[in-house]
């Protein structure tokens, strides 16, 4: 079930009048909540429900009990188990055929083939996200910084929500477990932000993403050597942004629909393309999974506690697993170590540029930064080496003339570059605005805003880049 479809928005309609119906009763809220939750979720594939409901249920009786045992050494257990049942369960269903691969490659290699065992295994929407929520949740609570759930019905809502379910954010118990034990109330200042969030989203998602990827992005990395240097350098500032609007408005219409339902998501993206560093760029991208990267994976390596070069390896290590989360590919694991290496180089020469020296404009670091994630798109969007280097190449082909770039896509990539640098919190600020209007010429600003964006969208719905991760 896609966000921006009429199934969903009935669905929505529907989830919206009941809850608010139970807007007294908490309780049976949230058990409403849960079940239109897997709704939602069983509408691509039953199957996958009885999978989260599982994985729920252990979370929470390892939390309940971590919280419980008071000796060190059991609690250390119960997160080793904890973390090691949540990564088999990730493993399997989405690095199962990756890993068969290379063994058998190796093998091969070395004169030793053997027949493996092939499972044609479904990869669950959002398994990733679902999983990291839940070791978040653990974890913190082995840390003191949350009490355990009061119930196993608050975190089965927790993981099960299905305004984040599919593609994040990653919302940890921290920011929804307080919520849940208040009955929610919704005010004029929230309804306004989630509607306006909603038709920002719509926008980004069926006009700008949707046009980049069926105009240009989709048929230059399909076959990179039809194409000449400017297509290839179109289709790749394409391609930036078109990520970018895509997934920000899964983040825009999540938190919008979680504000119609009176809860309260964190921001997840942040004018990343405005970024004067690739750290800078990593605070503003993708929020809720660098933190997550950042608070259970680089802090316990050893952060930068272990001088320069422990502090460069973690970031290598974190970056090169970070990468490996958003799919099981080789080009994956490059686009996380391309990111970790200039990482490391930005530290290093923090570390050992001599201090009489000047920094560099922030408008050059901006276009360097930009370039380099540029880049690394490159890699992300490729389904191999072979075709990431092909589109590389075609960059020497600056004497071919344009084919496929249109005034029209280069003006959506226009748009699409200028909404970073639209003054910080623009939607926030309309929000204060836009609700001091009547409940009437409110609801008509919104509905004609969404008109319009259904009267300039394209046909058809494409589902949104990070449902396969």
């Amino acid at each position: 079930m896609l966000f921006p479809t009429m199934i969903f928005g009935l669905f929505f309609l529907f989830v919206y009048a009941t809850a608010w119906s139970l807007e007294r009763e908490n309780g049976r809220r949230k058990v409403f909540l849960v079940l239109a939750s897997w709704v939602f979720y069983g509408w691509w594939d039953w199957r996958f429900v009885g999978l989260l409901i599982l994985s729920a249920i252990f979370n929470w009786w390892v939390a309940a009990s971590v919280a419980k045992t008071g000796a060190k050494s059991t609690r250390h257990w119960l997160i080793a188990l904890c973390v090691a049942v949540n990564l088999t369960v990730l493993g399997f269903f989405k690095y199962y055929g990756f890993f068969v691969d290379q063994l058998g490659e190796a093998l091969k290699l070395m004169h030793w083939e053997r027949d493996l065992p092939l499972l044609n295994v479904i990869l669950p929407v959002g398994v990733s996200f679902f999983t990291f929520q839940a070791i978040s949740y653990v974890v913190d609570v082995h840390r003191g910084k949350i009490p355990p759930a009061k119930s196993l019905l608050d975190v089965m809502l927790m993981m099960s929500f299905f305004p984040h379910l599919v593609a994040g954010p990653i919302v940890r118990g921290a920011d929804l477990l307080p919520q849940f034990n208040q009955t929610p109330r919704l005010t004029r200042g929230m309804a306004t932000h989630g509607m306006l969030l909603i038709a920002w989203g719509l926008l980004k998602k069926t006009v700008i993403a949707s046009e980049l990827a069926a105009g240009l992005v989709d048929p230059v990395f399909f076959d990179p050597s039809q194409y000449g240097a400017l297509d290839l350098l179109a289709g790749t500032y394409g391609y930036a942004v078109q990520i970018y609007c895509d997934f920000s408005a899964y983040s825009d219409m999540a938190i919008g629909l979680a504000a119609l339902l009176g809860y309260r998501f964190p921001r997840n993206f942040d004018q990343p393309y405005r970024a004067t560093s690739l750290q800078d760029f990593w605070r503003r991208w993708h929020i809720s999974l660098s933190s997550w990267l950042r608070d259970y994976l680089y802090i316990p390596l050893g952060g930068s506690r272990g001088g320069l070069f422990g502090t460069c390896r973690n970031l290598l290590i974190t970056m090169v697993l970070g990468g490996l989360w958003h799919g099981a590919s080789w080009t994956f694991v490059a686009w996380g170590g391309l990111h970790g290496g200039v990482l490391c180089i930005e530290r290093i020469w923090q570390e050992m540029r001599p201090k009489a020296w000047p920094k560099w404009p922030a408008i050059l670091g901006l276009l360097v930064t930009f370039h380099v994630v540029c880049l690394s798109w490159i890699l992300f969007r490729s389904e191999s080496f072979d075709q990431a280097l092909a589109f590389l190449q075609g960059f020497g082909r600056i004497d071919q003339g344009i084919t496929q770039l249109t005034p029209f896509l280069l003006g959506i990539i226009v748009i699409g570059l200028g909404m970073h640098f639209l003054p910080p919190r623009a939607i926030e600020s309309v929000t204060r605005g836009v609700k001091a209007l009547p409940s009437p010429a409110l609801g008509v600003t919104v509905a004609l805003i969404i008109l319009l964006v259904e009267a300039m969208r394209p046909e058809g719905v494409a589902p949104f880049i990070y449902y396969q991760f």
